[in-house]
């Protein structure tokens, strides 16, 4: 008998969700990971391999790490600022003011730590990030082991100070060459922040450097109305007409969109990004799933920022969206869980360009892995992991979180960063920013 090939990692058993094309379930099976990847996936009691370290999943659910297509971590401490408000008065009145004032580096990356650290206590394994000072951005994801890719904000300025669409993203995508966490591309905000040069430059900027883009599209009706007043159209064939629409991009929100432009998405390297706490709490509407499903369109889950979802718990995402759009459609079988979660999972990696690497558990893929623990009351009995992960489970079962074949979250605990400091890195900034919503 051939000795025991010698591994980093294997974890054994539990019941593994691969959330590959065929949804493949599997009990008795063990992973086994070496170089950050996943090397085999075999039978419990293959005896084929022997671990460096060996991670316990019996009572488990093993699954792909979750994947946020659209968030903003530097916003994590605005958490609860400014609620129950209408977005633009959200923006105009607290967000924008207070960013003008308070945004510095090191608000910046402390900021964007606790935010992936929180991201990681959620399950998530990777991010696509929208914001300024990416560097500061890229840091803290490197801290707490997060994988990102960090988009370069672009907006008009006032001052037409601003550098060239594209240039961060270029300097930094030679600073952080090697770095396997983090790549960066190009954000441009909206139609409304954004004039018709500025959306071409970036279009041509994207084109050039070879990365996709990341923008805010139709989250309001008001946003919708503006671009017909002011374009004579309505904001997808806008995007059409000056060339955005024939590059891969992910789309946040697309809520206020009709079924020609739905159409006009399915015909394009269009993703759409999810974000129905955040829509639902600022009452920007009810995106029209069905209509993006059924005419082909790539759709995938987020967060948004923190400060208008208050939250980064992906899972909670899953289950709200799930069930209102059962309620939307008036049809129970609207959205089954195990499609739900593939498209947090691997239709997420297709539209972050990197389906052929993660998003699923299968060979030769990277070990970004998330385990929930069903040890708890509330988890027993199991019938569907699939429901389960959907319906009952929520970040408070997250119990290991792996990416690269590292675990950055084991048995509940970050192991590069300290929680505890984190808590009073944020107090201290809370204080600050109540003291500038006083002047």
């Amino acid at each position: 008998m051939a000795a025991a090939k010698k591994i980093d990692v294997l974890i054994r058993g539990g019941t593994i969700l691969c959330l590959d094309e065929a949804l493949s379930t599997l009990e008795d099976h063990d992973i086994a990971i070496s170089g950050g990847r996943i090397l085999e996936i075999v039978p419990s009691d293959s005896a084929l391999y022997e671990a460096a370290k060996a991670i316990d999943a019996t009572d488990c659910i093993v699954m792909p790490g979750l994947i946020n297509a659209h968030t903003h971590l530097p916003m994590t401490y605005f958490r609860g600022l400014a609620d129950d408000l209408p977005l633009m008065t959200w923006l105009k009145d607290y967000i924008w003011p207070l960013e003008a004032r308070l945004l510095d580096r090191e608000f910046i990356r402390s900021a964007s730590l606790h935010g992936a650290s929180e991201m990681i206590k959620n399950g998530i394994t990777q991010i696509h990030d929208m914001y300024f000072d990416l560097g500061a951005i890229a840091e803290a994801c490197t801290q707490a082991g997060l994988r990102g890719i960090i988009g370069e904000a672009v907006i008009d300025s006032d001052n037409g100070s601003a550098p060239p669409p594209g240039s961060k993203v270029l300097e930094l995508r030679q600073r952080y060459k090697g770095n396997p966490l983090v790549d960066f591309n190009l954000a441009p905000h909206s139609i409304y922040a954004c004039s018709r040069d500025t959306l071409l430059k970036c279009a041509q900027a994207a084109s050039d450097l070879g990365v996709f883009l990341h923008m805010h599209l139709s989250e309001t009706e008001h946003e919708v109305r503006d671009c017909q007043r002011e374009h004579g159209k309505r904001p997808v064939f806008y995007l059409k007409e000056i060339g955005i629409l024939e590059l891969p991009a992910i789309y946040a929100h697309g809520v206020w969109v009709d079924a020609e432009e739905i159409e006009l998405l399915a015909e394009h390297p269009a993703s759409i990004a999810i974000c129905s706490e955040s829509n639902l709490k600022l009452a920007s509407g009810i995106l029209p799933l069905k209509g993006y499903l059924d005419a082909g369109v790539n759709v995938c889950f987020a967060t948004d920022g923190v400060a208008s979802n208050n939250n980064l718990d992906l899972l909670a995402e899953m289950d709200v969206t799930a069930k209102l759009h059962k309620a939307v459609n008036n049809d129970p079988s609207f959205l089954p869980a195990a499609r739900v979660l593939q498209m947090a999972t691997l239709d997420a990696a297709k539209a972050l360009g990197v389906g052929d690497r993660r998003g699923s558990l299968e060979t030769g893929k990277d070990a970004d892995i998330c385990i929930l623990t069903l040890a708890a009351l509330e988890c027993q009995p199991l019938y569907n992991p699939y429901s389960h992960v959907i319906y009952t489970l929520g970040s408070r079962h997250v119990r290991d979180v792996m990416i690269a074949g590292e675990l950055v979250l084991e048995g509940g605990r970050l192991t590069r960063v300290d929680e505890a400091e984190l808590i009073s890195v944020a107090k201290t900034y809370r204080a600050k920013i109540l003291r500038e919503l006083k002047k």
